[in-house]
């Protein structure tokens, strides 16, 4: 049997979504404003339905533009499609805000937000310890099975820990692909949009 195969198998076994572990778009996501070239950390996954935020779609505004008495220019992200009224973070300081919930490997989301404005306020909270996002992506029971068995994502481990939120950069996404190597290394240079090619 040609070594690739042996390869690919080890990679379908990988592909299993676990809390904590990352989603990063297939080349194949083309035109979906949320997902092109996104990679999402996974912050529940059951079997009721999983919740994740994209970690690398940032917004054009920050903390202030939605609660002016914070003087901070935290950015906040694109976190998803679902509820994007919705304010959510996701954080490594969980002994400063009560309520937190587990992720994996030090890494927490949600919590008491007048604990995360007041510690943000007296500079406690920096942007080194908590992402915001606008939304979130989610999906039903097995759908996003499906969606990987349909080929739309890749699931890796998250290696940062939670030091993926320090991470984060708008090259996340083509270090990925450069680093899954193969086909996905020649998607890495490729433009966003194909008809720019």
């Amino acid at each position: 049997m040609p070594k690739f195969n042996t390869r690919l198998k080890a990679i379908k076994i990988a592909l299993k979504p676990i809390k904590g572990s990352l989603l990063v778009a297939k080349p194949s996501i083309i035109g979906d404003v949320s997902f092109n070239r996104a990679v999402i950390l996974l912050v529940e996954h059951s079997e009721d339905g999983t919740i994740g935020f994209i970690l690398n779609k940032p917004l054009e505004y920050s903390l202030v533009d939605f609660i002016p008495e914070i003087k901070n220019e935290i950015p906040v992200h694109n976190g998803g499609p679902v509820e994007q009224d919705n304010l959510y973070y996701i954080h490594t300081i969980p002994y400063l805000i009560a309520n937190s919930i587990p992720i994996t490997n030090g890494l927490y989301w949600g919590g008491d937000f007048e604990q995360v404005t007041a510690g943000i306020q007296s500079g406690t909270i920096t942007k080194n310890d908590i992402q915001f996002f606008l939304g979130y992506s989610g999906w039903d029971a097995n759908q996003l099975e499906q969606e990987i068995e349909g080929e739309t994502w890749v699931v890796k481990e998250n290696e940062h820990q939670q030091e993926i939120i320090k991470k984060y950069c708008p090259a996340m996404w083509r270090n990925f692909m450069v680093a899954l190597g193969g086909s996905y290394s020649v998607w890495a240079n490729a433009p966003e949009n194909p008809n720019n090619n």
